[in-house]
């Protein structure tokens, strides 16, 4: 597997970020927005990656932190009920971390379900090369599996946090060499580490949030989220979206709607997850895609 970007661009690249940021308004037009899904059950190409998932992920991390969340609260049986249900109806992404406690429920979860079906997404605290390599480790061991599709450097909260965590990227550049990983990222929680993330090669994938509402998010705006969502995609980056629902804040049904039409509209976002927690409320949110998509389109 050949990177777009290696360990030996790195310093260079990292250094040369001010050129690029002035240059960052005509790299937006470099990669075409989104034309609208077909169905709520459309592949998407997760920017240059390469990696195809599904265009609505399932988020493990409702009310995460401390190795617990929503989601793992449901136990091994409901947690595999649910996702057994999003992978029957076309929902493939599955994002966990260890922070939610969520890898070991989707390795039960997926028992028996050929690896190339679905993608995953984790996160790692880790600053420095030995504690990345050690966490990757132990992620493919609780999950079950050889690669991870996506791994993000977790919730980061400054501006400049490249020069806090060159030794976790350098070995996360490494695992993708190695096959180890398909691709590296960020969530960012702040205007200003995301907009660090939206100028640096090493992230192909960046995790945001983003709805109308301004809940939630790194800006009350939602506007000047999107503006950088905008460089991201036009930069080639995978941009996936979480807190669609505003952390479950967002719950009456036009407020639901109204917020999948601005996603969806905004034709930046590749994928986007939610933290579903049953069935019944994959299904809802699958119907109202699919009436977003059509009033989009009307």
């Amino acid at each position: 597997m050949t990177p777009a970007f290696n360990r030996r661009d790195f310093l260079a690249t990292s250094a040369a970020a001010a050129a690029v940021a002035a240059t960052a308004g005509s790299s937006r037009a470099a990669f075409a927005r989104n034309a609208l899904p077909e169905s709520p059950q459309a592949r998407r190409i997760l920017g240059k990656t390469g990696i195809e998932t599904s265009l609505i992920g399932l988020g493990t991390g409702m009310i995460g932190g401390g190795q617990s969340s929503n989601q793992t609260k449901l136990g091994v049986k409901g947690f595999t009920r649910l996702v057994r249900h999003c992978l029957d109806h076309g929902v493939t992404l599955f994002d966990v971390a260890d922070q939610y406690g969520s890898h070991v429920y989707l390795r039960e979860a997926l028992k028996g379900v050929p690896r190339d079906k679905y993608v995953i997404q984790t996160k790692t605290h880790a600053t420095d090369a030995v504690t990345a390599r050690d966490h990757l480790q132990r992620y493919r061991l609780e999950l079950g599996v050889d690669y991870i599709d996506v791994l993000l450097l977790h919730c980061m909260t400054k501006s400049g946090w490249d020069h806090e965590h060159t030794g976790a990227m350098e070995e996360l550049m490494k695992s993708k060499e190695d096959g180890l990983i398909r691709a590296h990222g960020t969530s960012c929680h702040g205007m200003d580490p995301l907009r660090t993330s939206a100028k640096l090669p090493f992230v192909e994938v960046d995790l945001a949030r983003i709805n109308p509402e301004g809940l939630v998010m790194d800006d009350k705006k939602p506007d000047e989220v999107a503006s950088v969502l905008e460089e991201m995609h036009g930069a080639g980056k995978g941009v996936i979206g979480m807190k669609i629902l505003g952390e479950g804040r967002i719950k009456e049904p036009a407020r639901i709607d109204a917020s999948l039409k601005f996603v969806l509209g905004l034709g930046t976002v590749d994928a986007f997850i939610i933290g579903f927690e049953s069935p019944e409320q994959v299904d809802d949110v699958l119907k109202r895609t699919e009436g977003a998509i059509a009033a989009l389109k009307a």
